[in-house]
């Protein structure tokens, strides 16, 4: 989900007004109304899916990142299933792990709850309440991660804008690990930075597979065009994939990697590959993906750069920053939510297969990655790149998609702002 302009969004997305992430009254610039486009896919080629000579230099697998239609086999053995709704502005849905009971746990953004979900009914009582949120539209309570013994010592993670307007990552502890609620008391501050906006918070939450550590993403700071040059400034926090040891009872923030716009929902796939969604700012929307077998800090161009493209400038430098593995204008969507790799059974046709959306459009996209083995720490390559909307999602059901989530068997779940979650399953 964009935590800017989708969350600005209060009228039907054929009324609603955007100027650079910003709504176009607040800021005083001219744009036509946004419309919902229709969006343009090429058709299957002859070979199939993944066919071709390749592109991208001699690492190239074959096949192109061009976006198909979902091969008829495929979509017609899959559909959306609604599971919940009537809930108030769900923005994240996690798993615990070795929670007995299987549970999940959606976020709800400015009611400042976490409500556990079981057996597909929502628990009435908050597992979790957060207080004194501030509560604009990119604001509140935003992440939420487990701790990856959480079996063990009960702890959880969750960041939000506080009325401070600062974003805080705070440790809580359950009562016991099967239970119904966390205990207030067992606070333990581990981050807080101030915010100069009230958009572009961030607010992501997730442990590394490979080092057990808290990362979370760090928006640059707000307004426009990132007018306190946060970007490329390696000494602010802003702007940073950043991440914690939790264990470690001083845990202190460390710079992982630099120059994302608003890193709104990333994950991390089981081993140890990031997949991050970057909401971009006038035209482009942005999904990387990091390698886990070659890690290093990788800088992805904001303010330079709007992904490939350069940001309000015909020419700029671009050596040293990792380009996007897939792109998409602002005439197919607005906002790109990112989200998971499948790794579930229920759906074997797509293992292994990343999925993402957008916003303001319910764009439904999927595409595999693959390393480039002649240069470990290059972007690599998207194969396989699939549009998903018109084959499950002929009734638009699918709107103001905010978030992703994977239960405990690997299962994907897609989470609307509007209150409702759908799951893929076999049709």
């Amino acid at each position: 989900m964009n935590v800017e302009r989708p969350w600005l969004l209060q009228l039907p997305l054929a009324t609603a007004l955007f100027c650079g992430g910003l709504v176009a009254v607040a800021t005083g610039c001219k744009k036509a109304e946004y419309q919902q486009p229709h969006l343009q896919v090429a058709p299957l080629p002859p070979s199939g899916i993944g066919s071709g000579t390749g592109s991208g230099g001699p690492g190239a697998p074959p096949g192109t990142a061009e976006l198909f239609e979902v091969p008829t086999e495929i979509a017609a053995r899959i559909k959306l299933e609604r599971v919940v709704t009537g809930l108030a502005r769900p923005v994240a849905l996690v798993t615990a792990p070795g929670d007995v009971r299987k549970r999940m746990f959606v976020v709800l953004q400015h009611v400042g709850e976490v409500r556990a979900i079981e057996h597909g009914v929502v628990a009435t009582a908050p597992f979790l309440k957060i207080p004194k949120l501030a509560t604009g539209n990119e604001q509140g309570l935003l992440g939420l991660a487990f701790h990856p013994k959480f079996a063990e010592n009960g702890k959880l993670y969750v960041n939000f804008t506080s009325s401070d307007y600062a974003t805080h990552i705070v440790e809580y502890r359950v009562v016991s690990p099967n239970g119904d609620a966390v205990d207030p008391a067992s606070a333990r501050e581990v981050f807080t930075v101030a915010q100069p906006y009230s958009n572009h918070n961030g607010g992501n939450l997730v442990f590394g597979p490979r080092d057990g550590k808290l990362y979370t993403g760090m928006g640059d700071g707000g307004s426009a065009g990132d007018p306190n040059k946060n970007g490329q400034n390696p000494g602010a926090l802003l702007v940073k994939i950043l991440r914690f040891d939790v264990d470690d009872p001083k845990a202190v923030a460390e710079i992982v990697h630099v120059g994302v716009r608003n890193p709104w929902r990333f994950s991390f796939d089981t081993n140890g590959d990031l997949y991050l969604g970057d909401v971009g700012q006038n035209l482009w929307e942005n999904v990387y993906v990091v390698s886990g077998e070659a890690p290093r800090v990788h800088n992805f161009g904001w303010n330079v750069v709007e992904g490939n493209h350069c940001f309000e400038r015909k020419t700029c430098e671009r050596a040293g920053f990792t380009p996007p593995v897939a792109d998409y204008s602002h005439e197919q969507g607005c906002s790109v939510t990112g989200g998971v790799v499948y790794r579930g059974t229920a759906l074997p046709a797509l293992v292994g297969r990343y999925f993402y959306a957008d916003y303001c459009t319910g764009l439904l996209r999927s595409f595999r990655w693959t390393r480039d083995p002649s240069s470990p720490t290059s972007a690599g390559f998207a194969r396989d790149h699939w549009e998903w909307k018109p084959s499950i999602d002929k009734d638009a059901v699918l709107q103001e998609i905010s978030s992703f989530g994977v239960d405990a068997a690997g299962e994907l779940y897609l989470v609307e702002l509007t209150g409702s979650i759908y799951k893929l399953v076999p049709n």
